[in-house]
C-alpha cells in the first residue's frame, strides 16, 4: 500500500488538525491509499488470507451463513486485506497479523456514514461554516472523497473493533470512528478517522479520569464504537439522541 498525496483533502486535513469546542475536541485526517504491495504488505497478505481460509474451514453453524459466504469470495478476502494494509500502514508499530478481519469490518453505505456525520460532526460543522463562509462541511467532504475515489463506484466501510484491540481510541478519547472507501477499479482506498476527545473547561473543575469507582461514569456503545465519559450532563447535551445503549457502572 502506497501513501497517495491529494491537494482536494488538504483544506479539510488542516482543519481536522484540532477543532475546539471547549469542552471536547476533534481531530481526524482522510489519507488515500493505492492498494499496490510493498515488500512488507506481501508477508502480512499471506498471513491475513491463511486466517480467513481457516475460519472458513473451522466456522461453526451458528456463525452467519452470508459471513462465510461473503468471505468464501476471493474478491472479498482481498477487499478485507487491502483495508487491513491500511490500517497497517497508518500504524506501522501495532500487529494486524490477528485482527479477524471478517469480525471487524462491517459494510456500510453513504447514507449511514451521512447519518453517523451529521450527529457527530454537528458542532464541528458550525466551526467549519463559520470558518468558510457558510459552506457545508460534509459536502466538502463528498466533493474532496468523489475527486479522489469517486464516491458513485465505491465500497464503504467501517472499522469496529474490540475495545481491548483498538489502536485508534487514544486515551481520553470520548469516541472514535474509520470509514474506508474502496474503489476496486481504481485499486484505491480512501481512509476517514475522525475522534473526539476531552478538552478544558475554563472553569477548570471538568477533569477526565481513568478509574471506575466513580458514580458518574457511563459506558456508552453505538455503532460499534466505545465510548466512556465521567459527566452524565455533558452527554445528554452533546449526544443524547445518538446513543444505542448506556449501562451504569458499579
Amino acid at each position: 500500500m502506497k501513501f497517495l498525496e491529494y491537494t482536494p483533502l488538504d483544506s479539510i486535513n488542516d482543519f481536522l488538525s484540532h477543532v475546539n469546542l471547549g469542552e471536547c475536541t476533534i481531530k481526524g485526517n482522510l489519507e488515500a491509499y493505492s492498494c499496490k504491495h510493498t515488500g512488507t504488505d506481501r508477508k502480512l497478505s499471506l498471513s491475513l488470507e491463511h486466517e480467513i481460509l481457516d475460519y472458513i474451514g473451522q466456522s461453526p453453524d451458528t456463525d452467519s451463513p452470508s459471513l462465510v459466504e461473503f468471505l468464501s469470495s476471493r474478491s472479498s478476502r482481498k477487499t478485507l486485506i487491502y483495508l487491513v494494509l491500511t490500517l497497517s500502514h497508518m500504524y506501522p508499530d501495532y500487529d494486524f497479523s490477528a485482527v479477524q478481519a471478517h469480525r471487524f469490518f462491517t459494510e456500510e453505505g453513504w447514507d449511514s456514514f451521512k447519518q453517523i456525520f451529521d450527529t457527530y460532526m454537528f458542532e464541528a460543522s458550525k466551526e467549519w461554516a463559520v470558518a468558510n463562509e457558510g459552506s457545508s462541511l460534509l459536502e466538502s467532504f463528498y466533493k474532496a472523497l468523489d475527486e479522489v475515489v469517486k464516491l458513485a463506484e465505491c465500497e464503504i466501510y467501517s472499522y469496529n473493533p474490540d475495545s481491548d484491540g483498538d489502536p485508534f481510541m487514544e486515551r481520553g478519547a470520548i469516541w472514535s470512528f474509520i470509514f474506508f472507501f474502496y474503489n476496486r477499479k481504481l485499486k484505491r482506498v480512501q481512509k476517514v478517522f475522525l475522534q473526539m476527545g476531552y478538552g478544558m473547561r475554563k472553569t477548570g473543575i471538568f477533569l477526565m479520569t481513568w478509574t471506575y469507582d466513580s458514580d458518574y461514569w457511563t459506558v456508552i456503545r453505538s455503532h460499534g464504537s466505545h465510548f466512556c465519559v465521567c459527566n452524565r450532563s455533558v452527554v445528554e447535551l452533546q449526544l443524547e439522541s445518538s446513543f444505542n445503549r448506556t449501562h451504569k457502572l458499579d
